[in-house]
């Protein structure tokens, strides 16, 4: 079979696995009495991402090889989110929070190491196969979202944005990847080429001397504080779109009854955004791009809280569109940057700090404390007598302030960082 294919199908079963419930969980939560934790499902991404990945890294570099350890991950995974689906199914309206949380949090914690491990086995294999991968990896990487965009169909569709039905679905896509992961190319270990990682460098530390540069410094925290971000919509988008359903005028809308599909916009745009990069990074440099995602933050945001699933549709429609450049101009365009401002000796641990920032510290943070302020307008303790426009209210002032958020920081972020003079992604005027 085709490598390109095979490895296609690698990626796209890879985020399929996470768009079964990413978008989805927090409906289901909502649903059963845990809207006030919401935030912890989708902090806990940001916990394991600290550290899981690198201990998986170790093990896929020192001792076993890297489709085994993806292979092991995701049998854990599958496991572990397969039981937390027949719990919530036999709970029913009233699970407990520490079971069902520990359950998840079991399974995420494998699950965060295998999108690198997945990256990790695509680059060697195509590398083995005399492929250049700056070119030969994107297409490839692509159907990823698409897989993701699948199976937010299939949850909508099947009616499992309401149940633990898509956990379901995630687990069992996540045994057939452990399967399918062993028909890769085996990679080499570390020591079979001679070149083993000291732990300390494998745990990615000696990229923290990046901090001596203040511009890479500063960089750096913004990266963290763009992070908070990052998780916001995924958790909270399809649970407010859905409490329009409680008010008569939206029952019947097409947001309101099939929201995840019209999340899933936001990945089609993401898709697409990802091919402008070149030439925004060519044209306006890293300065400008990151500013150009920031305010695309702030427009996701705002969208949100001035539409409605009915005649300001079109206003949700934006914010799926923005939601490309929000995301692609800064994750990816950021790591160009970090890629091209550090020294060949600590490139790897770098990028591996870059998503420690956003992904993991940033996105932890910023979930629990997006959690607060809805918490504060939304989950209420007089939230249980309030009526649909109430309770909408309360959404739409938690979009503003997160809006308003990310205006502070773009505004922070042009006083504060200055861009290389002589960088090629450099763009400061």
């Amino acid at each position: 079979m085709n490598l390109k294919f095979r490895l296609t199908l690698l990626n796209f079963l890879e985020f399929a696995v996470w768009g079964a419930y990413l978008t989805s969980m927090g409906t289901y939560l909502a649903g059963v009495g845990l809207g006030s934790h919401i935030g912890w499902f989708y902090s806990v991404q940001g916990i394991v991402s600290i550290f899981m990945p690198a201990l998986m890294g170790i093990l896929a570099d020192r001792w076993m090889e890297g489709q085994r350890v993806l292979s092991l991950c995701h049998t854990l995974a599958g496991a572990f989110m397969i039981a937390a689906s027949m719990y919530g199914f036999q709970a029913g309206g009233n699970p407990d929070f520490s079971t069902l949380f520990s359950l998840y949090t079991l399974s995420v914690a494998f699950f965060m190491p295998t999108i690198a491990l997945s990256y990790s086995v695509a680059y060697s294999a195509l590398e083995k196969a005399g492929f250049d991968t700056v070119k030969a990896f994107p297409p490839i990487r692509v159907w990823g979202t698409v897989g993701f965009i699948v199976t937010m169909w299939i949850v909508d569709l099947f009616g499992l944005q309401s149940t633990p039905g898509q956990w379901m679905v995630s687990g069992c896509l996540s045994l057939v990847m452990a399967a399918y992961s062993l028909t890769m190319p085996r990679m080499r270990l570390e020591k079979e080429e001679g070149q083993q990682k000291t732990l300390f460098e494998a745990l990615g530390l000696n990229a923290f001397k990046l901090f001596l540069n203040p511009r890479m410094a500063v960089f750096m925290v913004f990266a963290m504080l763009l992070g908070f971000c990052l998780q916001i919509s995924n958790g909270y988008a399809n649970p407010f779109i859905t409490s329009f359903g409680s008010i008569a005028e939206y029952q019947s809308t097409f947001g309101v009854q099939h929201a995840n599909i019209l999340i899933s916009l936001s990945q089609v745009s993401e898709t697409l955004c990802i091919l402008l990069i070149p030439f925004f990074l060519s044209r306006f440099g890293i300065k400008k791009v990151v500013l150009i995602a920031l305010l695309g933050w702030v427009l996701r945001f705002a969208f949100f809280g001035l539409g409605n699933p009915g005649s300001g549709v079109w206003l949700f429609l934006l914010s799926m569109i923005v939601y490309g450049v929000a995301f692609d101009f800064f994750n990816i365009s950021g790591s160009l940057f970090i890629n091209q401002e550090t020294d060949d000796s600590i490139r790897s641990s770098a990028q591996g700090l870059f998503m420690m920032m956003t992904n993991g510290l940033g996105a932890f943070i910023g979930t629990l404390v997006a959690q607060a302020v809805i918490n504060n307008y939304v989950f209420t303790p007089q939230s249980m007598g309030a009526s649909g426009t109430e309770i909408v209210a309360g959404w739409q002032t938690s979009w503003f302030i997160f809006a308003a958020y990310a205006l502070v920081v773009a505004v922070l972020f042009t006083i504060f960082f200055k861009a290389p003079s002589n960088s090629p992604v450099k763009g400061e005027n």
